[in-house]
């Protein structure tokens, strides 16, 4: 789960700008490499920014990095 951590802790401190978007969100997370975008496709298959806010991402540990809409803010989960 450090890898869903670390990640939330990137997003997290962009999701405190005013501009934050799912795309930007999208933008740091490829920059992290242990992200299975793969994985994280499937998950999202059915995604929708105006719905969602923002996407779900699978980490290569199998963790994830969930956008929580009432904190809006990204929360790390285990497998």
């Amino acid at each position: 789960m450090t890898q869903a951590q670390t990640l939330a802790k990137a997003l997290n401190a962009g999701a405190k700008s005013p501009q934050f978007n799912y795309s930007k969100a999208r933008a740091t997370a490829r920059q992290d490499g242990n992200v299975d975008w793969t994985a994280t496709k499937t998950r999202n298959d059915d995604f929708n920014a105006e719905v969602d806010g923002c996407e779900t991402f699978v980490m290569n540990d199998g963790s994830v990095c969930e956008w929580s809409t009432p904190s809006s803010s990204y929360i790390p989960k285990a497998k």
